[in-house]
């Protein structure tokens, strides 16, 4: 009887290397997956990332001067309501239909008075969300008859994008208007 009870097989090491390998494996695919997908920095307020954190305080205090004497509006656009989340109770905003091929965007900034602000610093970034392949900065955009034109962005994808637009009235006093758009497929 000893002998028979010597002779069994037990299965527990083969087991534990089984597990082992196992857990090697989708560690290894864990980080191939991870490292295979791109990370792209936000670009909110213009500024990379770390900039904008830095600085948020000062941010929010020149966008709170600027909001209080200024308005920056889109001019010129056609909305369109995006109904792919319609089962969502928030509200949803109208994006601006986009046109494939050679896109215009107007700008107007006045002041709460009506009076344009022709002196302003304008800045016009194109972006599409969680990327930034095909981001469009255009800086310096003069005023010309009677806003502020941001010519001939050609946009050949279809998809969501963003238009974002920054205004330096003064050192103290900066505005920002950021806008869904969506070209249909």
């Amino acid at each position: 009887m000893l002998e028979n009870e010597h002779n069994k097989k037990t299965y527990w090491p083969h087991m534990i290397l089984g597990f082992l390998s196992v857990g090697i494996t989708l560690g290894y695919w864990t980080i191939k997956s991870a490292s295979s997908l791109p990370v792209q920095e936000s670009n909110k307020y213009m500024l990379s990332y770390q900039q904008a954190d830095n600085n948020i305080n000062k941010i929010l205090t020149k966008k709170k001067q600027f909001d209080k004497n200024y308005t920056i509006t889109i001019k010129h656009v056609e909305r369109m309501l995006m109904s792919d989340n319609i089962h969502s109770h928030r509200k949803q905003p109208k994006v601006v239909k986009l046109v494939k091929g050679l896109n215009h965007f107007f700008y107007e900034i006045k002041d709460k008075s009506g009076t344009s602000m022709t002196k302003a610093k304008v800045a016009f970034l194109f972006t599409q969300p969680h990327s930034r392949k095909q981001d469009k900065f255009i800086i310096n955009i003069p005023y010309k008859n009677g806003g502020y034109m941001i010519n001939d962005i050609n946009i050949t994808q279809a998809g969501r994008y963003t238009l974002q637009l920054r205004a330096i009235v003064n050192e103290n006093s900066v505005g920002y208007l950021s806008l869904g758009a969506y070209l249909q497929p």
